[in-house]
């Protein structure tokens, strides 16, 4: 690709950036030939780098589709806040009620752990089957067991997804069993997925268990990737009517954390088949770039009525992100700001948002603090910052 090849660096990048960046919202691109991205069958589609963020692939992120028994990963969110909280522990035995026996057990031709109707059954029981067999009379016994009720358990769910930043997503049970108004989205089960893993390590080796007996039956995980030989060790999957076969997939390789979430596909071998391509291609296809290291200056921001009439733009933390290894795709990246920024300023706030984009699409947003305090100036800077305000202050439209 013209300008952005394999030996991109943080200065090459920091330089365009600092030569169209002293404007609220400007940007630059890379001169690039033009390269079809990854296309996926998937209706709903979302690959995202662990450890930096960076989005790799990305269709209908945010378009809402039934979650199936992919809300049993905030149902879990919910019962591992509360084991790793001190709050419930893992020896607490709940019982299976009519309720859950009839709606996720033996009769209820779903995803069961075949818990018997009126038996007890530990907490770390009900989370190995709700996770290993995606067992809904699991899912029920620990809502009943810990809020009383389905629905009592899906406003909690609701509470936490909020709190996560969940912004698309809303449950009516702990099943994914089909409801009205139940829904999620791709980015929001990447963000839920990545919580779980870094929040509750422990428990979330459960997700890489591969069978699990319960009542003299076994059964192996669900989970396709898991005997892929691709370093998958979560998380779920899920199929209804009306969205088809999903997939929430973490695997762990060469060093690299990649998620992936699909909705959409056709059958449970387009589901698997999809999901490793994706996964493939993530891994061969790009590798760690580190942009900036921390306290690096990546370009300038104008200052209204301030001492000085601008202040420069330096990076909080290092600065990384998953960027495409072959030549071929469009690189480009942008300073935002609405700007120019009001004096005073203070040294280290965070003022500005560094945006990264592959093929158009922003792949990483991180934050940009200004390097210097700029002090509010004297009336007759404040009255020239007004006048250079009023000259240049529709370049913000765009």
């Amino acid at each position: 690709m013209s300008g952005f090849r394999r030996q991109l660096s943080g200065a090459a990048l920091g330089a365009l950036l600092l030569a169209t960046a002293q404007l609220g919202g400007a940007s630059v691109a890379a001169a690039a030939d033009e390269a079809p991205a990854m296309e996926t069958k998937a209706e709903e589609a979302l690959l995202v780098d662990g450890e930096t963020g960076t989005i790799l692939l990305q269709k209908n992120p945010d378009k809402p589709f039934p979650p199936a028994s992919l809300a049993k990963m905030m149902t879990m969110e919910v019962v591992f806040e509360a084991v790793d909280g001190g709050k419930l522990a893992l020896d607490t035995e709940f019982p299976i009620s009519v309720h859950a026996w009839r709606t996720g057990g033996a009769p209820s031709g779903t995803s069961t752990m075949f818990a018997d109707v009126k038996s007890s059954v530990s907490v770390e029981n009900l989370i190995r089957g709700a996770i290993v067999h995606s067992a809904n009379d699991a899912c029920i016994a620990l809502a009943e067991g810990m809020a009383g009720s389905e629905e009592d358990f899906a406003a909690t769910m609701n509470r936490r997804a909020a709190e996560l930043g969940l912004t698309g997503s809303h449950f009516v049970n702990p099943t994914g069993l089909p409801a009205d108004g139940q829904h999620v989205t791709v980015r929001d089960l990447v963000t839920l997925a990545r919580h779980i893993r870094t929040a509750h390590p422990e428990l979330y080796k459960i997700y890489a268990q591969p069978d699990f007996k319960w009542n003299n039956i076994f059964q192996r995980n669900r989970n396709p990737l898991l005997k892929m030989d691709i370093g998958a060790d979560g998380m779920e999957t899920g199929y209804t009517e009306a969205s088809g076969y999903a997939l929430l997939g973490v695997t762990s390789r060469n060093g690299r954390i990649t998620y992936l979430a699909l909705s959409g596909l056709a059958t449970s071998k387009d589901r698997s088949e999809e999901a490793r391509r994706l996964l493939d291609w993530s891994d061969e296809s790009f590798a760690i770039r580190h942009l900036y290291t921390k306290g690096a200056v990546v370009g300038s921001a104008g200052v209204f009525g301030g001492e000085t009439g601008s202040v420069s733009l330096v990076a909080p933390e290092d600065i990384s992100a998953l960027l495409p290894r072959e030549e071929g795709e469009r690189l480009s990246a942008r300073i935002r700001y609405d700007g120019p920024l009001a004096a005073p300023v203070e040294k280290g706030a965070e003022v500005a948002s560094l945006d990264v984009m592959v093929d158009g699409e922003p792949v990483l947003t991180e934050p940009l603090a200004a390097g210097s305090a700029v002090a509010a100036g004297s009336f007759s800077d404040r009255a020239m910052g007004a006048v250079s305000e009023l000259a240049f202050g529709w370049i913000r439209q765009f």
